[in-house]
């Protein structure tokens, strides 16, 4: 039986150099990625828009004429889900410093060769999965405490309408959402808005009747 092969991870390679663009594709394609180039920050921005989700990494050159790689980096880390290490031809402590402010998962300084790349590159990416994974488990957790919270008010209010205990009015909630092949939580969410618009009817009657 042959043995399933792992998916080969894409990378987005940013720099206005293009002979070293050439050389980091090759480097990287030869150690098992796939590749996406890009001369501009502008043109890695369309590239993105494109490719999000498919994008294991990006790997910015800081200093570009126009949009710089620290600007592009600002864009990524406000409005996507893209990680980013960055390429410099500068290697001191305030270039690090900005690097890590930005939100960089990885720093390497040029010239590159291909050794100490894939040794930068690979602990980045290591890094970028491992912060994904981060943001998934608390996207779950945030998502199911939402979730409880909804429940809990909504057995709260069927409490008070019914006059009821708390374990029958979830079990009755429950069986609603069972019997209707619904969420608990969708349901809770439909009773709350329903509860809502009544108090806010409520209210408007309420007003017309006080101006009479």
């Amino acid at each position: 039986m042959n043995a399933t092969l792992s998916p080969r991870r894409l990378v987005l390679l940013v720099d206005d150099d293009a002979i070293l663009l050439e050389y980091l594709s090759t480097v990287l394609k030869h150690a098992g990625y796939d590749t996406l180039e890009a001369a501009s920050a502008p043109e890695a921005l369309q590239r993105i828009a494109e490719r999000e989700g498919d994008i294991a990494l990006a790997l910015l050159d800081i200093n570009m004429p126009g949009m710089s790689g620290l600007d592009l980096a600002r864009r990524l880390r406000d409005h996507t889900q893209v990680a980013f290490m960055f390429l410099s031809s500068v290697d001191d402590a305030e270039t690090a410093r900005q690097a890590a402010s930005h939100g960089a998962v990885g720093f390497v300084v040029k010239p590159v060769d291909a050794a100490r790349l894939l040794a930068a590159f690979e602990s980045a990416l290591a890094r970028a999965d491992e912060i994904r994974q981060l943001r998934r488990t608390e996207a779950n957790l945030n998502a199911a405490l939402a979730a409880g919270r909804e429940t809990s008010l909504a057995v709260g209010l069927l409490m008070a309408r019914f006059q009821t205990d708390r374990n029958t009015a979830f079990e009755v909630l429950r069986d609603h959402a069972r019997s209707n092949r619904r969420k608990v939580n969708e349901v809770a969410e439909q009773l709350i808005a329903a509860e809502e618009l009544l108090n806010s009817l409520h209210g408007a009657f309420a007003g017309r009747l006080r101006s009479k």
